[in-house]
């Protein structure tokens, strides 16, 4: 089963809950780090790191003898990673998308590809979890090809949970497609609120079944609650604003083995969390 973890806001405490998830479960199970520009996961998993691939994506290279300044490149390109000054073609490495338009488009057929590094994707082992994360390089723009790279690094058995960038543009749409279920970790704030319902109408566009974490649960006010019992969203677990909890964070330890009700807790959460991927599986009436 692939789940994602994600939140309408950074700061909400989705690593937290990722990383203490990944490590109550039972059978294989492997940690994807896909928050490629901010990756922490590995400062609590603690990895042994056994593999690191360049990743990259194919840019256009252009011919000068070949090209004749016509400009029908840079105009196909909608990501403004071309540019025909004088007759001569620029190229703007960072801002291609590697469609290949402009290749295809090119009636002297002057342009070919090359390979453009933006980032690594890492795999390792945190005891029995398998590990793998991504790290985008500084200055790169663009994070979803990196993010296609370390899903496709996660095993192909087991359960895999995925830690999503924060927010709702595409690096989220990116981890949250083709998911079984998503997790949304919020925290009982008006701000809180106000992401985490930019979250549910983005994860409800795609049409994967998903339910909320409340971190902080006892801070803040009840308007999460209302929000999500008038909407039919499920609940599937509320995490106490504990300090034992926060000072495990500041040492770099999961709460599940700082604090020992702890791991209760996030076992009845990947309980919830399975029950709700079955319950949405299942057609109406069978019994589960």
């Amino acid at each position: 089963m692939n789940i994602v973890i994600a939140s309408g806001k950074g700061g909400t405490g989705k690593t937290t809950v990722a990383v203490n998830l990944a490590s109550v479960m039972e059978g294989p199970v492997a940690y994807v780090d896909c928050d490629v520009e901010e990756p922490n996961g590995h400062i609590f998993l603690k990895p042994d790191i056994t593999s690191a691939t360049d990743t990259g994506i194919p840019v256009p290279v252009v011919d000068k003898d070949k090209c004749t300044g016509c400009g029908r490149c840079a105009q196909v390109c909608r990501f403004n990673a071309l540019a025909c000054v004088n007759g001569r073609v620029l190229v703007f490495a960072e801002l291609c998308h590697g469609c290949g338009g402009c290749m295809l488009s090119c009636p002297e057929k002057a342009i070919s590809e090359a390979g453009h590094v933006i980032g690594v994707v890492e795999t390792g082992h945190a005891g029995g979890i398998a590990f793998a994360q991504g790290r985008l390089n500084v200055g790169a723009a663009m994070s979803p090809p990196l993010i296609r790279a370390v899903k496709a690094a996660a095993p192909s058995k087991g359960t895999v949970i995925y830690d999503a960038p924060p927010g709702t543009s595409c690096p989220v749409i990116t981890t949250v497609r083709d998911s079984d279920v998503v997790v949304l970790v919020t925290e009982p704030t008006p701000f809180g609120l106000h992401d985490l319902k930019l979250a549910v109408e983005t994860v409800r566009q795609i049409g994967i079944p998903f339910g909320v974490v409340i971190n902080r649960s006892d801070i803040g006010d009840d308007r999460v609650r209302r929000y999500c019992e008038e909407n039919q969203i499920p609940v599937l677990a509320e995490i106490p604003d504990d300090r034992r909890i926060a000072e495990a964070y500041s040492r770099g330890e999961t709460a599940v083995a700082a604090v020992p009700e702890a791991r209760e807790s996030f076992t009845r959460l990947d309980r919830e969390i399975r029950r709700l991927a079955l319950d949405r599986a299942l057609p109406k009436g069978a019994p589960a």
